[in-house]
C-alpha cells in the first residue's frame, strides 16, 4: 500500500455517535492476546530481519507456521491461512507476508540483511500487520475460539505489493471459497494519522489505481531546425501539464482523484529532436468515476499532442479497484473500538481512539474481497492505525515506503487489539444472536454427607 491522505490531515479523533453498542473483547481472550505480545514483536524482529519480496513469501509463510505451531493450508502459490473455530459463515482476516524491493535505511538492530544487490525491507509495515494477525490468531486458540461469535480465518496474503494480485488469486482460490467467510478484515498502519488513533469508516477509503503509459510520436531532425521536425518532447511537456487539469476541471470537486506522472523518457542526445517520447503514470480514483477519468487523461493525450503536429496514445494496466468499506460491517466495528471525542483517550481495551474521517490516495489489493470480480463479493473493511508522533510536524518523518519507514515494537500491540475488537464485532454482524461463550462457572464444592 502507497500513498498520502487525500487532504483529510493527522486525524485524532471523531465526534461522531455510533448506532448500536458492539460485543465486548472477552476478558479472558484479551488477556491471551496481552499474553501473546512479547513472542509477537520477536516474530516482528524475524520477519524484518529477513524480508521476502512478492512472489518469494514462503520463507515468510514458513516463520509464521512455525510461530503459529501449525501447518498452514496453501493459497495463491505463497500464502497460507489457518482457521480457528467449528463451521459456518468465518470472520476472515488479511495480512500481507510481502516485502518491497528497497534498500533499508532504519538503522534498527534487526534491519534487513538481504543482499544489496537485491534488496528487500519491509518499509510498508507488513511484517506490524503479519505479527499482528499471528498474537489474534494465537489467542484465540489459548482462549478458546468458543470465546467468538464466529469461527476466525486467518490468511497470510502473498504479492500485496506486486502484480498479479495476491487478494485476486486468494478471493478465486476454491480454499478460500471452503471457509465461507462472511466478512474479511484487513489493517493497515498509517503515517497519515496520530499515534494512537484507530480509523473505521464506511465507504471508499482506498483509491482505485491503474498505470498508464503514454506515447508521443513525432517527427526526428535537428534541434537546430526544429521547424523540420514535429517535436515530440515538447507536446509530453504539455501533456504533463495538462492532465493535471483533469482533476480540478473534469473531476466534481467534491470527489477525489489524482493523476501523477512519475517517469519521462525521450531522447540521446541535446541537439537532437528525438521521434518519440514516453511518460508513465497512476491515475486514482477514490469516490471519483475511475473510467471517466482515464477516459479525460487520454482525451488530453490524444488532443495535445494533435495540437502540436505529433501523435498520442495511452495505454492502460488495470490495477486494483477502489477499497470501499461495507456500511454495516463499519458501523459495528466503530462501535466496536468505542466512539470518542477528539483528543480524549477511552478506557477501552484497545486503549485507541476512534477516527471516523480518514481517507487516502493510496491503493491496497485488499480492495479484491469485496470487488466481486472473480467470486461473489464478500463484506469488508479495512482499518488504519496511526504511527505519526503527536509532538512531530505531520509528514516531517519517513512515510510508507520510504527506506526508513519503519513504526516502532508498540504498534504491533495496538494493531493487534484494533484487530481483536473487529473480530468479534464482525463476528457479532455474522451471528447476530450469538453472544461469545463465558468461561465455565468453577464447579461446586462437594458438601461432606451429614
Amino acid at each position: 500500500m502507497s500513498g498520502p491522505a487525500s487532504g483529510d490531515g493527522a486525524q485524532r479523533g471523531s465526534t461522531l455517535e455510533t448506532a448500536a453498542p458492539a460485543p465486548e473483547v472477552p476478558a479472558d481472550l484479551a488477556d491471551a492476546l496481552e499474553a501473546e505480545l512479547p513472542a509477537a514483536v520477536e516474530l516482528r524482529h524475524v520477519l524484518h530481519r529477513e524480508p521476502r519480496v512478492s512472489g518469494d513469501e514462503a520463507d515468510s509463510r514458513d516463520a509464521v507456521a512455525a510461530a503459529l505451531g501449525s501447518v498452514l493450508e496453501p493459497v495463491a502459490g505463497t500464502g497460507g491461512m489457518l482457521r480457528l473455530g467449528g463451521p459456518g459463515p468465518a470472520v476472515a482476516v488479511r495480512a500481507e507476508l510481502d516485502a518491497l524491493p528497497v534498500l533499508e535505511a532504519t538503522g534498527l538492530a534487526f534491519a534487513s540483511v538481504a543482499d544489496p544487490e537485491h534488496p528487500a525491507a519491509h518499509v510498508c509495515g507488513h511484517d506490524v500487520h503479519v505479527a499482528a494477525l499471528v498474537a489474534v490468531a494465537r489467542a484465540v486458540a489459548a482462549a478458546g475460539p468458543e470465546l467468538l461469535p464466529a469461527p476466525l480465518l486467518a490468511v497470510f496474503q502473498p504479492r500485496e505489493e506486486k502484480a498479479p494480485s495476491g487478494a485476486a488469486d486468494v478471493v478465486a482460490s476454491e480454499a478460500f471459497r471452503a471457509h465461507t467467510p462472511g466478512a474479511v478484515l484487513g489493517v493497515h498502519v498509517q503515517p497519515e494519522l496520530l499515534r494512537g488513533v484507530v480509523s473505521a469508516r464506511p465507504g471508499p477509503v482506498n483509491a482505485s489505481s491503474d498505470e498508464i503509459e503514454i506515447t508521443v510520436h513525432g517527427r526526428a531532425g535537428h534541434g537546430g531546425y526544429p521547424h523540420r521536425t514535429r517535436d515530440p518532447v515538447l507536446a509530453l511537456a504539455q501533456v504533463v501539464v495538462s492532465v493535471q487539469q483533469v482533476v480540478s476541471r473534469r473531476v466534481n470537486p467534491l470527489e477525489a482523484g489524482v493523476v501523477t506522472i512519475g517517469q519521462l523518457t525521450a531522447g540521446s542526445a541535446p541537439n537532437v529532436v528525438p521521434a518519440l517520447a514516453t511518460a508513465r503514470g497512476t491515475v486514482r480514483a477514490l469516490d471519483a468515476d475511475r473510467d471517466e477519468m482515464l477516459a479525460a487523461v487520454r482525451d488530453v493525450v490524444e488532443h495535445t499532442a494533435a495540437a502540436h503536429g505529433c501523435t498520442g496514445e495511452m495505454h492502460v494496466v488495470p490495477n486494483e479497484p477502489a477499497v470501499v468499506n461495507d456500511e454495516r460491517l463499519a458501523g459495528a466495528i466503530a462501535a466496536a473500538l468505542g466512539r470518542r471525542r477528539r483528543g480524549e483517550r477511552p478506557a477501552r481495551p484497545t486503549g485507541l481512539v476512534l477516527d471516523t474521517t480518514f481517507r487516502s490516495c493510496g491503493a491496497d489489493d485488499f480492495s479484491h474481497y469485496s470487488a466481486g470480480e472473480d467470486a461473489p463479493p464478500v463484506p469488508s473493511v479495512m482499518l488504519f492505525v496511526g504511527t505519526a508522533d503527536p509532538d512531530a510536524v505531520l509528514g516531517s518523518a519517513p512515510g510508507l515506503h520510504h527506506p526508513a519507514f519503519s513504526p516502532d515494537d508498540a504498534m504491533v500491540g495496538e494493531v493487534a487489539r484494533a484487530l481483536l475488537a473487529a473480530v468479534v464485532a464482525a463476528g457479532g454482524v455474522l451471528a447476530p444472536s450469538a453472544e461469545p461463550a463465558a468461561p465455565a462457572a468453577p464447579a461446586a464444592p462437594a458438601q461432606e454427607p451429614r
